[in-house]
């Protein structure tokens, strides 16, 4: 069970697809279950240009105007893919200036097996002409207070949402998050973030293979973390577990200068 607990990452197709043999336990983006950011606020059109929607129910960011970073449990494998549409552009899913984009190919991280890694390049057929968002490239930002953003349901078991959502959350230890997950946590490639002691702000279902970031020192907006998994949503004593951007920054961007 644990180990199954660990696959279901915080995309909502992947949940859906698990529910009857996770009653009672669901994992999300920093959670397990579905939210667009249990406890968050609604994002301004512009505030984060950088954000896509997919449409198998994960979220990602602009790596390049034409590649999107997410999450490797929210695609199938590498190769050829013209299935994925990404929305870009807006806070409204449904508003009439919202741009969408076809895949052309995907690129899983090599090694990816359900533990760890949980990184994804998705090549677009053409640039959406939005800002894009750096990633971290050290451990300098993995700490202090993160932004996580997504269109994924706003509580435990909810539906996904049609405004982008936000909320903050602070840096968890490697020390507390192996004590909430145990050896389920990796901490080489892994880093969390959260309210382990109250709960009630995380990520959730849907918010899967969007990205945690921060202000860096020159005030830019730079990418630290992959939304990836968790037991439910915002539930005390499990903070939300996210992939660690600085340990594969090096592969991202190589793998990048092949799409």
């Amino acid at each position: 069970m644990k180990q199954l607990l660990r696959a279901l990452k915080r995309c909502s197709v992947v949940i859906a697809a698990v529910a009857i043999a996770t009653v009672g336990l669901q994992p999300a983006t920093a959670s397990a279950a579905p939210n667009p950011i249990v406890g968050g606020d609604r994002a301004a059109q512009g505030e984060f240009p950088f954000m896509v929607r997919l449409s198998m129910g994960c979220g990602g960011a602009l790596y390049a105007q034409d590649i999107v970073l997410t999450a490797a449990h929210c695609v199938n494998g590498s190769g050829n893919n013209t299935s994925i549409t990404v929305t870009g552009g807006v806070v409204d899913l449904q508003s009439p200036n919202a741009v969408k984009v076809r895949s052309t190919k995907v690129l899983r991280a090599p090694g990816y097996n359900g533990f760890g890694k949980d990184w994804a390049l998705i090549k677009l057929a053409q640039p959406i002409n939005q800002p894009t968002l750096k990633i971290a490239t050290t451990t300098a930002y993995n700490q202090g207070t993160f932004t996580v953003a997504g269109w994924g349901a706003n509580r435990e078991g909810g539906s996904q949402q049609r405004y982008l959502l936000k909320a903050d959350v602070p840096f968890v230890s490697d020390a507390a998050c192996r004590a909430a997950y145990g050896n389920d946590f990796i901490a080489s490639e892994e880093i969390c973030a959260g309210y382990p002691g109250t709960g009630g702000i995380d990520a959730c279902q849907g918010d899967s293979g969007g990205p945690m970031f921060r202000k860096d020192n020159a005030g830019a907006w730079v990418q630290v973390g992959i939304v990836s998994w968790g037991y439910g949503c915002a539930r005390p004593n499990y903070p939300g577990v996210y992939a660690e951007v600085s340990t594969f920054a090096s592969a991202i961007s190589a793998a990048a200068a092949t799409l």
